[in-house]
């Protein structure tokens, strides 16, 4: 059967050199990707990867809320601060 059909510059530069390096026409290598195209079986999606979290308890001497970020690293640096001014004395 002929069909007019456009196919993209690059797929047809690709499809004629594999074409001269299995010596085959356009239309023979044209016609087995459409073929490995429609026969292969679709790939299934992958499913997304969930990755555990765990409950990592309060921090030791703080009493801070870990769903604060924020909250969470002013805390641990005050707590810094006031070891590095002990160390002072």
């Amino acid at each position: 059967m002929r069909t007019t059909i456009e196919i993209d510059n690059d797929l047809v530069n690709e499809l004629k050199q594999q074409g001269l390096r299995e010596g085959k026409s356009l239309r023979k290598v044209l016609n087995a990707a459409l073929r490995k195209g429609l026969t292969t079986p679709l790939a299934r999606p992958q499913r997304r990867y969930r990755c555990p979290s765990f409950s990592m308890g309060q921090p030791l001497g703080a009493k801070v809320d870990l769903d604060k970020a924020l909250a969470l690293s002013g805390a641990l640096e005050d707590m810094e601060i006031v070891r590095k001014l002990e160390l002072r004395k």
